[in-house]
């Protein structure tokens, strides 16, 4: 049996991504992670359901990583550490994971490995400030 012609897109058609996010292929999955370390950067202004949504950005990027082959990923790590380390700066710990408990059990993710769970954006909007206040994920 041979090797699909990009394991990348056929994850996330496995998946059941949009068309746009299989046809962008990983380089569209970084380039909107940096996206997202712009808004967080610029204070982030949606809501919680947006950010929970843009996490799952982050979560797919690290599975496509996983699944690329090794030059494919080579190529674009550099790019990812940057948004990575851009974000972090960005961010605070949530007082848990953000999609909570028992679905961080479930997935298997850790504070420290899928950090991305379980932080919140220091500078967030008014209304997701509410949201987050009202889920307990601030101090």
């Amino acid at each position: 049996m041979s090797q699909p012609a990009d394991p990348v897109r056929e994850y996330l058609r496995q998946q059941g991504a949009p068309y746009h996010v299989i046809a962008n292929g990983l380089r569209g999955l970084v380039e909107n992670w940096e996206r997202i370390g712009a808004a967080v950067e610029a204070g982030y202004n949606l809501l919680l359901d947006d950010y929970l949504n843009d996490m799952d950005g982050r979560q797919l990027l690290e599975n496509a990583l996983s699944v690329a082959p090794a030059e494919v990923r080579d190529a674009f790590l550099d790019r990812v550490q940057a948004a990575d380390q851009r974000i972090r700066a960005l961010v605070v710990p949530a007082n848990r994971c953000l999609w909570g408990q028992i679905v961080a059990e479930e997935e298997g993710w850790r504070d420290n490995k899928q950090w991305w769970y379980f932080t919140r954006p220091r500078n967030a909007g008014p209304q997701l400030l509410e949201e987050l206040r009202g889920q307990g994920l601030t101090e």
